[in-house]
């Protein structure tokens, strides 16, 4: 899919998101959730335009779709779950990882050494994501419009660049999964900054 850009970056992002048959319907099957506050983010929004950037037809495989709500009545794994669960039945087939990020704070020192405040929000979670080019976010209204979370902006998603958000990973988390994603094997125009 390659599309003529337009000048406005979230135009732009907006019509790569319209002309995907696979992003709608992901974007549609999390909407049937009733969450109030909730999007799609991360590794499936920078796969969805870097694969249009570079002319890729077929999407890039994904080890998940993130999706990312904030509930801070219900903060334990079991609600995760259930969503994941009635999510597999809605569009089966596909990596579903659900995650609340009201409750990211009991989990993340266990899994990276390190402990941090809650989140207030589903905005400042998205700008605590691993890299800029993937704390980007999108969501779907009733009437099937998008919205975009960008909190960090859209230059670095559509510059093509990989660069360590301080917000929350530290510099050993970053190059490791840097070295774990293989992004210039999929997307030989990236830059990775160290």
């Amino acid at each position: 899919m390659s599309l003529p850009p337009p000048a406005d970056p979230h135009a732009r992002l907006l019509s790569i998101v319209y002309a995907s048959p696979w992003m709608m319907a992901a974007l549609a099957a999390v909407r049937e959730l009733g969450l109030e506050s909730w999007c799609i983010g991360a590794g499936a929004v920078r796969n969805l335009v870097w694969d249009a950037l570079h002319g890729h037809q077929l999407p890039s495989a994904l080890a998940d779709i993130d999706v990312a709500y904030f509930d801070t009545a219900a903060l334990g794994p079991e609600r995760e779950a259930a969503l994941q669960e009635r999510l597999a039945q809605i569009l089966p087939g596909q990596p579903w990882e659900v995650c609340n990020q009201a409750a990211v704070h009991l989990w993340f020192e266990s899994c990276f050494g390190y402990p941090v405040a809650p989140l207030q929000s589903l905005e400042e979670a998205v700008a605590s994501w691993p890299e800029y080019a993937t704390a980007v976010a999108l969501t779907m209204q009733p009437d099937g419009t998008v919205d975009i979370i960008a909190p960090y902006g859209l230059g670095d998603l559509f510059d093509i660049v990989v660069r360590r958000n301080p917000a929350r990973v530290s510099v050993d988390t970053y190059r490791r999964r840097v070295a774990r994603k293989g992004y210039a094997e999929r997307w030989p125009r990236v830059t990775i900054l160290p």
